[in-house]
């Protein structure tokens, strides 16, 4: 194997690396979703085969969660077997800067917001390319759809002054099927003044199962940097 030296990956390995040294024996740990994260579950699952971490259970929030977990022999629970969640890991495609989110790139939002906001302790990962001044400056809002209700949820969206896009697959024909068995609308606004209220004017669209606008859930945000060609990583709590 060859060494990893390009940097944008040197550091999205020390971002999770300094999640997973955030997790203590004897925890219940969510298992976010996406590329820095992966790196928080394989050093978690490297902490625990040296003997430095025990005792560990993981809740994944998406089938690649659980089969990293599974890879990195991560003892797995799940929400029905726990009364509580010690810690969660996870990712985000926007952060702004009173640290609320936009998730659902991988389309795994659902899971994710339901062991995210159980979290005693909610630890984002990204790189600084996801720090934005607003809330959908870059990404769409994806929201989660049953299938029979797509039409009208879009119909919806667009009177809410949002651009409806029905998300489809890279290499399959057709829309992008959730964990779940949904559908995906990525919604783009112009500009979102109230994350917290488009929130609950989204998920209040009937046939709406969730959507990736994330609020007053993040604990610790953990930015991965390039200075100088070498990977640092910054905290914002």
């Amino acid at each position: 194997m060859t060494a990893v030296t390009d940097p944008v990956t040197l550091m999205k390995q020390e971002v999770g690396k300094a999640a997973a040294a955030l997790v203590k024996s004897g925890s219940i740990v969510g298992l976010g979703t996406g590329s820095t994260t992966a790196y928080a579950i394989q050093f978690i699952g490297e902490r625990l085969q040296s003997g430095e971490l025990k005792d560990i259970k993981g809740i994944p929030t998406s089938f690649q969660a659980e089969v990293l977990a599974k890879q990195y022999k991560i003892p797995l629970t799940t929400l029905d077997a726990v009364d509580h969640i010690d810690i969660a890991i996870d990712g985000a495609d926007e952060v702004d800067p009173q640290k609320n989110l936009i998730k659902g790139g991988g389309a795994a939002h659902t899971r994710e917001k339901i062991v995210d906001y159980l979290a005693n302790e909610f630890i984002v990962v990204v790189d600084s390319g996801k720090l934005v001044d607003r809330l959908g400056s870059v990404f769409p809002v994806p929201v989660e759809v049953i299938p029979i209700a797509v039409t009208p949820v879009m119909r919806a969206i667009e009177k809410l002054g949002g651009k409806p896009q029905l998300r489809m697959g890279v290499k399959k024909a057709g829309p992008v099927i959730t964990d779940q068995g949904n559908m995906v609308v990525d919604a783009k606004f112009d500009s979102i003044d109230d994350p917290a209220s488009l929130e609950k004017t989204l998920n209040n669209i009937p046939g709406v199962v969730e959507n990736g606008i994330f609020v007053n859930c993040v604990d610790l945000v953990l930015v991965g940097e390039v200075k100088d060609g070498q990977p640092a990583v910054r905290k914002l709590d």
